[in-house]
């Protein structure tokens, strides 16, 4: 007999908490790096190999998203989400045992397999349990719950390591927490109330007809851009402040957290735009982006950058929820996975691509302000593409809506 559920906030926020883990993997570490460096100084190539210790994770989501999703959609959600976890939590702690670096470089690859599963895998429930507003809901705050917790890891991180630069990695069996939540207020998906064909393809369908591929590229393409910027900032603004003469670390690590206080507010901006419509957000996201980047090019002091650092951020908090939730919206449920997947490994591959671009444009446009007044003027070009394209496939923002039923 099927169960009728109605997802309730537990649930939202069990599928919430697991995008902390991404970021976890990357910036619970980063004030141990001094450490590890040290640690392995005898190893040949040790400048390059121990910071892929951080990065090899988000590598792994980039090329694995695309897998996961299939996986997702053959296999179903649930039992491959806690499945993720477990791999995330016994994998993710081995550095606390392993003296070899080469091993810890292998134990980071599973990290990333598992991240990859975990992030796929719950942006896609969200778009299966929940409708209208309360998806918008959750969607966008997985891009504050995600900025939020990276300020708190690069925090507890920094505790951590004061017992050495192992300890951090003690943090990953809290994935086992996230495992005991999506046991007690979850359950395996199966389809769209009322499309009974949809529920005896799911979970086993690995055909791509009917796949919305003009739509889903328009998408990947706008968000591979928009991570380019979306990460200009956390990356670059260090290295700006420097060069108008802030120096101290800790002063720039504080300062440049403020200025990220405004991707949450941004998320917040998105929650209460109701209806409007995906092509103007999108053109209104990308000129607050061109004006937090004209100022930041501009800027003499370090406080007239850190405005424009602040004011970019919340068009970039807009953003994100924007594509994500538009993304779901034309997403069927036999295909939501492969969907998701696809979206996140063009935002990872953005943010692979983000300091790469920067100096490209910096070696050419003579230095990093430069980069800042060429980003502003391709923010606004992009307005006006967007403003094109997006008409194109007349989208709007999902019917607010109560969460539907689902089958369980």
């Amino acid at each position: 007999m099927i169960r009728q559920r109605q997802p309730g906030m537990m649930t939202g926020i069990t599928l919430l908490l697991p995008v902390t883990l991404a970021a976890m993997a990357i910036v619970l570490l980063a004030p141990n790096l001094p450490q590890m460096l040290r640690e392995f100084s005898g190893v040949a190539g040790y400048e390059y190999l121990v910071p892929m210790i951080l990065t090899i994770p988000a590598l792994c989501i980039a090329l694995l998203s695309p897998l996961a999703g299939i996986l997702g959609d053959y296999f179903g959600r649930r039992r491959l989400l806690l499945a993720s976890f477990a791999l995330y939590a016994g994998i993710g702690i081995l550095p606390i045992f392993l003296h070899d670096l080469s091993s810890i470089l292998v134990s980071r690859i599973g990290v990333g397999v598992a991240e990859a599963l975990i992030m796929v895998l719950s942006t896609t429930m969200i778009g299966d349990y929940y409708r209208g507003v309360a998806r918008d809901k959750w969607l966008a705050g997985q891009t504050a719950f995600a900025s939020i917790s990276a300020v708190v890891f690069l925090n507890v991180g920094g505790q951590l390591g004061s017992f050495g630069w192992r300890a951090p990695f003690w943090a990953y069996l809290s994935a086992l927490g996230m495992m005991a939540l999506v046991v007690l207020f979850t359950w395996e998906p199966r389809g769209e109330p009322n499309e009974m064909a949809e529920s005896a393809a799911a979970p086993h369908n690995l055909r791509w007809t009917g796949f919305p591929w003009p739509q889903m590229l328009t998408v990947l393409a706008i968000t591979m851009v928009s991570a380019v910027f979306f990460y200009t900032v956390p990356i670059q603004s260090s290295n700006a402040l420097s060069l108008l003469g802030l120096t101290d670390p800790a002063q720039v690590g504080f300062l440049t957290s403020i200025a990220s206080v405004g991707v949450p507010i941004g998320t917040l901006v998105y929650a209460r735009a109701g209806r409007t419509p995906v092509r103007r957000l999108l053109m209104i996201e990308f000129a607050t982006l061109a004006v937090g980047y004209a100022v930041m090019g501009q800027a003499t002091s370090p406080t007239v950058f850190l405005i424009g650092c602040f004011v970019n951020q919340v068009g970039a908090g807009a953003l994100l929820p924007t594509l994500l939730v538009w993304t779901m919206s034309f997403l069927k449920f036999e295909v939501r996975a492969r969907g998701a997947g696809l979206w996140q490994s063009a935002f990872a591959f953005g943010q692979f691509l983000s300091p790469v671009t920067v100096t490209f444009v910096a070696n050419k446009a003579g230095g990093l302000q430069a980069v800042f007044i060429v980003f502003a003027a391709t923010a606004v070009i992009g307005s006006g593409i967007l403003a094109l394209v997006v008409r194109r496939f007349g989208s709007v923002r999902p019917e607010a809506a109560p969460p539907a039923a689902l089958h369980g």
